[in-house]
Formats: structure tokens, C-alpha cells, sequence
């Protein structure tokens, strides 16, 4: 018998990709069980499969940064409580360095980090949480598709006080923008462009922009309530703004910056934190 729970929730992570660097991305979890009815007539209460599924997400995988650690791409420090490391990625060798508390950290058992090898990594840890009438467990990631420009955003919140705090969790994100009233998909391909695969990088959290072998940095620190936390990363992979980078603050920058580039326009926002949720601003 199957037991299944379609986009059962939403985990928002980032990831390391050996072409493309640091990723935010959104995930919808979707899982299926097998296994032997119960006394209950179940293979398993579909309350105690959310309750599992969300909690371990939610620690393990959610608003963490998912490093694969047997890439030959990456190098990982352990310091005790704190994690370094250090990806190599691109056809132009760049690099990122990160140095985090380790809970900031998702050490996943691959090469390579896909929606699949993501999700192996996590059956192989959730199998242990489910009764023994379940014989298998599958779970399936997919993104959300509706129509729509999409970017891939990473960020941290140094004032949040939960897990926002950390330097490099992201998103894969919507934004809609309607121009004069009128849908502008002109206008969303636009900031989808300028955001593709970008890190949103707060000016006061800025500390050097060193260069190495001829390639210009940034790097960026902050000291948060669950310690502190570092990243080095090429400029070109960056977009900088002078406020904190919450969604509602995105939301007030694409707004304010779109009306100076059209200012005869009125301009409305709809930014997305993932899906389900984010802002709304007008300019």
C-alpha cells in the first residue's frame, strides 16, 4: 500500500554549485511511504508523517547552506564549533569562503548537490523516525511552477533572531512588477536577470574588497545572536543595497530603483521570499 503527501512543505536553503557558486533555492517536498496496514488501517497517521517530515526539515536542510562533501570542488575546516569553507567554482576558478557556526551548515553525503542526491541524503537520515509498518520511504523535491520570472537569491539577517541570521541561506524566487497598472513581465525579466544566482550583500556588513590573482572580492562579516559569521565571494557574483536585505526591504529597493529608471511611471512590487510569502511596495 502507498501512502503519499504532496507538497507536504517548503524547505529555503542555499547550495554550492560547481559552475554556478552559491545558489539560493526553494523546495517543495513531496513524499511517498510503502509498507503494511495497521491495526489503525494505515501505513502510517498522515499527522505523524508531517509532524517528522517538517520537523527534520526544518532543522537539517531549512535556511542552512547544503555543502556536498565529497565534491573535489570544496575543502571543509572543522574548528569545533565553527565550520570553514572553501568552494571552487566556474570556468574562471573563482572561489567562496564561508565560516559559520556549524549548525549553519547541511553536510550532504554527495558530489554533486541535485533536487535527487538532496533527497537520498535525506531518506537515508528519516527512515530511522518512522514506524517499522513503513517498508520504504521516497521523497521527491520539486520547485514551484507557476508563470513567471524566477531569480535565485542568497542572503543573511544579522538582527533576525532565527535562523535568517545565517550569512548564505536563499531563495528561488517570483517578482512581479506591474508598470502604470499593467503587468510588466518586461520589467520582471529585467531585476530576474540582474538577480540571477546573486548574493544580496548589506554595505555595512562589508569589511575589505581584497583581489585575488587579478579577480575582485568582497568580503563580509557580522556578529549574530548565534555567533559570528563570514563570507568571501567574488563581486561579480553580488548585488549590494544599503539596508538589511529582508523581503520587504527588496521589495522597497525594486520599487524605488525601477521609478529612478522610469520616473514618469508609477510602480508597483510584489516580491516573493520563496513561495507563499514576501512584500508589497509601491514607488
Amino acid at each position: 500500500m502507498l501512502l503519499f503527501v504532496d507538497k507536504l512543505t517548503n524547505v529555503d536553503f542555499s547550495f554550492l554549485d560547481p559552475q554556478r557558486g552559491l545558489l539560493g533555492e526553494t523546495y517543495l517536498a513531496n513524499i511517498t511511504l510503502k509498507g503494511e496496514l495497521d491495526e489503525q488501517g494505515m501505513v502510517c497517521d498522515f499527522g505523524t508523517v508531517k509532524k517528522i517530515v517538517r520537523h527534520w526539515l526544518d532543522t537539517e536542510l531549512d535556511h542552512r547552506l547544503a555543502v556536498p562533501v565529497h565534491s573535489p570542488n570544496i575543502k571543509i575546516i572543522d574548528e569545533g564549533d565553527f565550520l570553514n569553507i572553501r568552494w571552487q567554482f566556474g570556468a574562471e576558478n573563482h572561489f567562496l569562503q564561508t565560516r559559520s557556526p556549524r549548525d549553519a551548515i547541511a553536510l550532504v553525503d554527495a558530489e554533486i548537490l541535485t533536487p535527487e542526491s538532496i533527497a537520498g541524503w535525506c531518506i537515508a537520515q528519516l527512515k530511522q523516525f518512522f514506524p517499522a509498518s513503513v517498508a520504504t520511504l521516497e521523497l521527491v523535491f520539486s520547485q514551484e511552477d507557476s508563470p513567471g520570472s524566477y531569480y535565485h537569491y542568497s542572503h543573511g539577517l544579522k538582527k533576525h533572531l532565527g535562523n535568517c541570521q545565517r550569512i548564505a541561506h536563499g531563495h528561488r524566487s517570483r517578482i512581479d512588477i506591474w508598470e502604470n497598472g499593467v503587468k510588466s513581465p518586461e520589467l520582471e525579466q529585467l531585476w530576474a536577470s540582474r538577480w540571477e544566482d546573486i548574493y544580496v550583500g548589506t554595505r555595512s556588513d562589508l569589511q575589505a574588497e581584497p583581489e585575488y590573482e587579478g579577480v575582485p572580492y568582497y568580503e563580509f562579516s557580522y556578529l549574530a545572536q548565534q555567533g559570528r559569521f563570514e563570507l568571501t565571494i567574488p563581486k561579480v557574483c553580488c548585488y549590494l543595497i544599503d539596508t538589511d536585505s529582508t523581503v520587504e526591504l527588496i521589495a522597497q529597493h525594486f520599487a524605488q530603483a525601477t521609478k529612478l529608471e522610469r520616473p514618469s511611471s508609477d510602480i508597483r512590487v510584489k516580491a516573493f521570499e520563496g513561495i507563499y510569502k514576501g512584500a508589497i511596495s509601491q514607488s
